[in-house]
């Protein structure tokens, strides 16, 4: 069964294609992470390229004193490791000693490469599986945005792995990846259950580069109505209906969302066969052009 985990780019900078209020001051970031681990949520997903939720997050450890119950993962900076770079350890390990301190931990539960292309070069990989054998973090993985970087992850014996997964982007599924990275041991982690909030947008204010998108947002309301869901109860769950994932990670803007987020997550019905038959047959090979947000003009590729 699938648990959730708090995404935190929104703490850390203005996010998301429907985000309407910016980036929540820190006192409203405190009162989302208060509400998350009251309800249960141990698992914080941060990063470097996040803007300030490293500060936050870190600000947030030290204040509860909670570090010891808290497990956070984060990502290393993209393209921090220079083509020519003689020492890609220290590169790495300053990069990561970094997070720690901003964080105000001594360790991690995981380490991300943020940029998928990093699985490939084997001086980065074992730059992670050093620090890992130092313990400054417990499991190492990638996050990836195409299968072919999740395959490499399995054949590097990663622990982690993390994919945007939703009713538009069934690839990990349809591909086999996922199901072959359970077989391997990997820990998966989904995100983009929203799609940046795209789902829950009013069409007019779809922007023109994502006008092709309407078809597909039009039959997802159709299905919510047909089968009596709420938007945010059938997205959440139809990630929770798939039996290979192991972390939803979700990101919120207020402390009210993150309430809805956790309920519907949590108590909403679970899907039946027939909607989920009806959503698999309709979104298939949905063009990249709307289910990759690095590829929208408006875009913010972190994710």
């Amino acid at each position: 069964m699938a648990e959730l985990c708090l995404g935190t780019v929104q703490f850390g900078m203005k996010y998301g294609i429907n985000n309407q209020g910016g980036q929540p001051s820190e006192e409203a970031c405190f009162e989302m992470l208060d509400a998350a681990r009251e309800s249960g949520i141990c698992t914080i997903d941060t990063a470097r390229a996040y803007g300030t939720a490293e500060i936050v997050v870190g600000r947030y450890l030290q204040d509860r004193k909670c570090q010891s119950k808290t497990d956070v993962i984060s990502k290393l900076r993209p393209n921090v490791i220079e083509k020519d770079e003689r020492d890609v350890y220290s590169v790495v390990r300053r990069e990561l000693e970094g997070s720690l301190e901003r964080l105000h931990v001594s360790s991690l539960k995981g380490y991300l490469l943020h940029t998928p292309e990093y699985v490939y070069d084997e001086r980065i990989i074992q730059a992670l599986f050093r620090l890992k054998e130092e313990r400054l973090v417990e499991n190492i993985g990638v996050s990836i945005y195409g299968m072919e970087e999740g395959y490499e992850a399995i054949r590097q014996r990663l622990d982690y792995v993390q994919l945007p997964f939703s009713i538009l982007d069934e690839r990990g599924i349809q591909s086999g990846f996922m199901k072959k990275a359970k077989e391997a041991g990997l820990t998966i982690f989904t995100r983009s259950a929203f799609l940046q909030g795209l789902f829950l947008m009013d069409r007019d204010k779809v922007p023109p580069n994502l006008e092709h998108s309407k078809p597909y947002l039009d039959y997802f309301d159709t299905l919510a109505e047909r089968y009596e869901k709420g938007k945010i109860e059938l997205l959440l769950q139809f990630v929770k209906a798939c039996g290979e994932i192991d972390y939803l990670v979700f990101g919120v803007d207020s402390k009210a969302q993150l309430t809805e987020d956790i309920k519907a997550f949590r108590t909403g019905t679970k899907i039946e066969a027939r909607l989920l038959s009806d959503i698999q047959s309709y979104y298939t090979q949905v063009d990249d052009s709307i289910i990759l947000p690095s590829l929208w003009s408006n875009g913010r590729k972190a994710e």
